[in-house]
């Protein structure tokens, strides 16, 4: 049975998606806890109303990035997870930080990557006028919003489309695609060589 701790920072839609998945398809692990770094998350609430364990390491109580990350991997590795999944994570982690977790820590970023990385994706593809957006999942590296590529998926851009509403489409297809990427982790069908993620049929 593997464990899994949960990073958010807001109102936890793809953490909600993974751990429905998790109860409704019987995977093999187990969502020890959820962290967020804001105390006024709305994600919160919905992991205590899945039973889950719900923590809080504020980032506002630590000035320096790197004391922040120290105490939110103490709080992490607690509970001793085999994955660290960020669902809507809003912070920028150290390289220590994400060495510590190398090869067990999965991101889900709203674009296709490597189309996007940083903030307001939608807005920029909406601008730059790609007609194929989406979502990406992938291994979380020191460099922002790279990492191994696990799944993505794509949907059309719309001519009469705004950030709203090509925000709701991709979220829809997170909501897909995160947690299948995580199953396969938790599954140990991932492998990673020379940077490509290879993924073994499910037995």
């Amino acid at each position: 049975m593997k464990k899994i701790v949960i990073l958010i920072s807001g109102r936890g839609s793809n953490m909600d998606a993974i751990l429905r998945a998790a109860r409704d398809e019987k995977w093999p692990a187990q969502v020890a806890a959820v962290i967020s770094n804001r105390a006024d998350a709305p994600g919160l609430a919905v992991a205590q109303a899945h039973g889950i364990p719900a923590i809080v390491v504020a980032s506002v109580s630590y000035p320096e990035r790197e004391a922040f990350d120290a105490e939110l991997q103490r709080t992490i590795d607690s509970f001793s997870p085999d994955l660290v999944v960020l669902a809507g994570f809003m912070r920028i982690l150290t390289a220590g930080f994400v060495a510590h977790y190398a090869g067990r820590m999965l991101n889900v970023h709203p674009s296709l990557l490597p189309s996007f990385t940083g903030l307001a994706t939608h807005r920029r593809a909406l601008e730059t006028g790609v007609k194929i957006h989406g979502a990406t999942v992938h291994f979380v590296t020191a460099e922002l919003d790279h990492g191994p590529i696990v799944a993505q998926a794509a949907v059309s851009v719309l001519p009469d489309d705004d950030e709203q509403t090509l925000s709701a489409r991709v979220l829809e297809q997170e909501h897909i695609i995160y947690p299948h990427a995580i199953r396969c982790f938790v599954e140990g069908r991932l492998s990673v060589r020379d940077g490509i993620v290879r993924i073994a049929d499910a037995r």
